[in-house]
């Protein structure tokens, strides 16, 4: 199973828009990726599609945009901050509000810059040191000390993939249950309408692509036997003998 660049390239249009070469690297990356997790049929690669693409916005939101005005971390954030007072000093500060709503947390440290460190990257938008932590142990790659790896064409969809079955989401999209996935990988169902028209897009787009089946071997070329000679092989010596003697014995 694997996604070919053109399929890739019109699904998500702008999907090199952020990062140079994102298309490219995810197609071809896409089939050891999916032998090594187990995505072996359309219906689950749909479905690992269908939730990576809503969360990195197709190739175009790859890292997370934490430049908020203070009224919409109210909304987003309302206990932490409850009034504009509360959120004013963080507003369009992308930095200072990673580390106040995420450190302490996700094991992110306290008073540290991991927040802004670990904030939401990749096609899965991992967030926190936990998070990395966790994708570095199963893909193999130094995630906690070097974040951006999450981004670069090569590990894109390996760690997004990673990060889909870590989750627990692959027995649910067994099951073709997208809301059992989004739980899973969410933690909510935030965008489930968006994440349903990804699915249905997913599942139609890889039912066009054609099974490839290697052609069939020809067939050895047939050897002719040659048909044994007719031919009666020549007397040997002992019969020529017999046959002198019994001719001397007519004559006589």
């Amino acid at each position: 199973m694997k996604i070919d660049e053109p399929l890739l390239r019109r699904l998500w249009p702008r999907g090199d828009r952020r990062v140079a070469g994102l298309i490219a690297g995810t197609a071809a990356a896409s089939e050891s990726v999916f032998v090594r997790f187990g995505i072996t049929t359309p219906g689950l690669a749909a479905h690992v599609m269908a939730q990576l693409s809503h969360e990195c916005g197709a190739g175009q939101e790859v890292v997370e945009n934490l430049d908020y005005t203070a009224a919409r971390m109210m909304q987003v954030w309302p206990s932490r901050f409850p009034t504009p007072a509360s959120a004013a000093p963080y507003a369009h500060d992308p930095r200072a509000l990673a580390n106040k709503v995420y450190n302490g947390r996700m094991g992110n440290r306290a008073g540290s810059d991991d927040g802004w460190s670990y904030r939401g990257r990749g096609a899965a938008q991992t967030t926190g040191r936990e998070g990395y932590a966790r994708l570095a142990a199963l893909t193999g790659l130094d995630l906690v000390n070097a974040p951006d790896l999450l981004i670069d064409p090569r590990y894109f969809l390996l760690c997004g993939v990673a990060d889909f079955v870590a989750c627990g989401c692959l027995p649910f999209a067994q099951a073709d249950d997208i809301v059992g996935v989004t739980r899973r990988l969410n933690g909510g169902t935030i965008g489930l309408a968006e994440r349903k028209a990804w699915l249905a897009n997913w599942k139609a787009a890889l039912a066009e692509t054609p099974v490839v089946i290697a052609p069939p071997q020809p067939s050895p070329p047939r050897t002719e036997v040659a048909p044994q000679s007719q031919t009666q092989p020549p007397p040997s010596r002992w019969s020529q003998i017999v046959a002198v003697l019994r001719a001397a014995f007519r004559r006589s």
